[in-house]
């Protein structure tokens, strides 16, 4: 069964600001719920293109949203490929190339991936070590705690999980694998537990939470995928078209801040010039300056809202 909590669903959708006949990407297609809000909007004209690399989702998909399957394409891809998908696409081309009228994503990895057992995202199941979030991928979690060096992976379990007890991890992993292969996510959990203080485990989240945010996001090149992704929006937007990121992991909500930044207005010009003559016009203008965040009603009903960050950003021209 695949069941999964779309966070902040309403509030990313609005953002977009859906014209029935538009053409519309939901980058991570997941459990379907931001992507039936999508196609629910949109009238015969309109066309949804949802991605997702994971087989799960997809076969789920076909499910949840055959009442408006007429106006969706599913892609089976990773959304790093975001241009080229959309150049095989006639209704996403205008002028010979991708522009379309929004583009959504709502990263890190969806509830059914991290609760089924046999995926190895989950620290509360003993299973293989995995945590590919495409199963035809060649890199697993196994692969990096038993063939990465002590000094790679306590610098992933910093980066990427901010845990500060990154170095005992790794070195108390290297002795382990010494003897034999880490082969389960159970056995990583032991090992996580044994570098960490007593007083450490006693408070805050389960001990292996950060380790396994950051084995995830390593296997799966998160950061690298999204950062190429966002770029590639930036030009695959038709003017006025939106792009609305909810991000989870402070790094991510780093890199979609900045990527806007980087393409918002700077005008140089002195301020008591009437008007602006410096031509740093801008490609794209912040829909909402600060990020939106999962209200209270939303938290309780879901606590992973609790880390969600929602930021919006409209195209002004090509």
């Amino acid at each position: 069964m695949f069941h999964h909590v779309t966070v902040l669903k309403q509030e990313a959708v609005e953002g977009l600001h859906i014209q029935p006949d538009g053409v519309y990407v939901d980058c991570t297609l997941g459990g379907a719920g931001h992507s039936f809000e999508i196609a629910s909007r949109l009238g015969p004209e309109g066309l949804l293109i949802a991605f997702d690399q994971d087989d799960a989702a997809l076969a789920n998909a076909r499910e949840r949203l055959a009442p408006v399957m007429d106006r969706v394409k599913l892609v089976r891809s990773n959304f790093r490929y975001l241009e080229r998908e959309l150049a095989q696409v006639p209704r996403a081309l205008r002028d010979g190339r991708p522009q379309v009228d929004g583009i959504l994503f709502d990263l890190g990895v969806s509830s059914p991936q991290l609760d089924e057992a046999d995926r190895g995202f989950s620290y509360n199941h003993d299973a293989e070590l995995d945590m590919r979030m495409d199963r035809t991928a060649p890199l697993t979690a196994r692969d990096i705690v038993n063939e990465w060096s002590e000094q790679e992976i306590a610098k992933i379990l910093f980066e990427y999980g901010e845990e500060k007890f990154s170095r005992r991890i790794a070195a108390t992993i290297a002795a382990a694998r010494a003897k034999a292969p880490i082969e389960t996510t159970g056995q990583l959990v032991d090992l996580i537990k044994e570098s960490i203080p007593a007083a450490a485990r006693r408070s805050g989240p389960h001990p292996a939470k950060r380790s396994f945010q950051a084995l995830r996001i390593a296997v799966n090149d998160e950061l690298g995928a999204f950062e190429d992704a966002l770029e590639q929006t930036i030009r695959c937007l038709a003017p006025e078209g939106r792009a609305a990121v909810i991000t989870f992991h402070s790094l991510e909500d780093r890199i979609c801040k900045q990527t806007f930044a980087k393409y918002v207005a700077k005008c140089t010009c002195p301020p008591d010039f009437p008007m602006c003559v410096c031509g740093s016009a801008g490609i794209v203008k912040l829909v909402n300056r600060k990020p939106i965040e999962a209200g209270a009603e939303e938290l309780e009903a879901n606590p992973r809202a609790r880390s969600a960050k929602l930021r919006i950003a409209e195209k002004l021209t090509n």
